[in-house]
Formats: structure tokens, C-alpha cells, sequence
């Protein structure tokens, strides 16, 4: 995650419901679950930011004219590289309208209102490769994999050892999310071991390590 953006109308929330709303966002996208391994939450965390906007105005266009704040309207624009958005959309929008139903809630109105009504417009936007910068240099979808996987590869030698998984799964060694390994697996052999993969790119980020080669059509996205 890198961006999220939150617009609502002026004064319609107060100081300490802006603050809940934006804690409340990231703490929903990066619920540390078995999913991921806590290194890896705790890295994409500091690179993630929410901006909460007020507009000078905002217009609806609905008929008759209405006013955005009596209740207020939400538009969400979450921005992540765009080959992670496709697969993220679904997600993003559930835990969004989610954070914007406890923050109606929390303010005594109709947590549903988000979901009944189209008062939270909620976006998904991926940006190009070539077209984010950290630490002064570009970043491709390849760079932001290495960078926030490398606290959990740095940490290999001294964690425990993960625990056996049942039959045909795997932990990935970049993220550490479990990999069943069906027909359609992402996996690579290294020396004489299996390795399953959650994404082509966590798959490129180990053969870069390894000194491995992968095929031209390989999947990094």
C-alpha cells in the first residue's frame, strides 16, 4: 500500500474522528493475520500514508440539490502500483466501506448508510511502472517487493523454524504467506527443495536472490 486518500466535506468530521478514520484505514489494510509475517506488515506500514482532504466545494449531482455534509459523503482513492491493483480492488473497497461504517457509527448515524446508499465512492487507482520514488530513486513493482520483503529475508537465520504444513503447502520463503501447491502454483526448485510462491513477483525477487533463471514469459505480475 502507499496512498490512500480520504475526501470528505468540510467540518463534517471532527479532529479526532479524522484521526480514527485514518488509523482505522491502515490498521484494517495491514490486519496482521497468518496472510502475511509481521515483517512484512510492519514495512508495507511505513510506506503507507493517509491524506484527509476537505474540499472548498463539493457539488452532488443528485436532484434536488442536497448537501454533501447532511450526511457526509465520502469519496476514497486508495493508489498502489498498478500490478498489485486488480487484485486488491476487492479488498480495498470491503475494508474501506468497513472503516467507513465505524466512523458513521462512532458518530451515532446508520453504519449500513455506506452500503444502502452511494455515499462512499470508494477508487482503486495503480500507478505505472517507473511512476513511484523512494529513498531518491525510482521504484518499480520488482524494487517495492524487495524493499518490503527484506526485513523478513534479513531475519531468516534467526527465526524459528516455520512450522510443518499440512500436505501440499508451503510457506513462501519473501513473504511468508502459506502457498497451496495446486495445478496453477507459482513454484521453484532450489536444491532439490520446492518453494511455492503467492505472487510472481515475490517468485522473482527469490531467483534474483538465488542466482536462479527464469524464463522470459514468466509471471511477475
Amino acid at each position: 500500500m502507499l496512498l490512500i486518500e480520504v475526501f470528505v466535506p468540510r467540518n463534517a468530521l471532527g479532529e479526532d474522528e479524522r484521526q480514527a478514520l485514518g488509523r482505522g484505514l491502515i490498521d484494517r489494510l495491514m490486519v496482521e493475520d497468518d496472510s502475511h509475517a509481521i515483517e512484512i506488515i510492519d514495512a508495507q506500514r511505513t510506506i503507507t500514508q493517509v491524506l484527509l482532504h476537505e474540499p472548498a466545494t463539493w457539488v452532488l449531482g443528485e436532484r434536488p440539490a442536497a448537501d454533501p455534509a447532511d450526511p457526509p459523503r465520502y469519496v476514497v482513492r486508495v493508489t498502489v502500483p498498478a500490478s498489485w491493483r486488480k487484485e486488491m480492488c476487492e479488498h480495498v473497497v470491503r475494508v474501506v466501506t468497513e472503516a467507513l461504517g465505524e466512523t458513521e457509527r462512532a458518530a451515532g448515524r446508520d453504519p449500513d448508510r455506506v452500503r444502502r446508499e452511494p455515499h462512499a465512492i470508494i477508487l482503486t487507482e495503480g500507478v505505472t511502472e517507473g511512476g513511484i520514488g523512494i529513498l531518491g530513486r525510482v521504484m518499480s513493482s520488482l524494487d517495492l517487493t524487495e524493499l518490503v520483503s527484506r526485513p523478513y529475508r534479513d531475519g531468516a537465520a534467526q527465526r524459528a523454524p516455520v512450522p510443518e504444513q499440512p500436505p501440499g503447502r508451503v510457506i513462501d520463503p519473501i513473504c511468508g504467506m502459506g502457498v497451496d501447491l495446486g495445478d496453477s502454483a507459482l513454484t521453484l526448485v532450489h536444491e532439490g527443495t520446492v518453494y511455492g510462491f503467492c505472487h510472481g513477483l515475490c517468485r522473482r525477487v527469490f531467483a534474483n536472490e538465488h542466482g536462479l533463471s527464469l524464463g522470459k514469459d514468466d509471471p511477475q505480475s
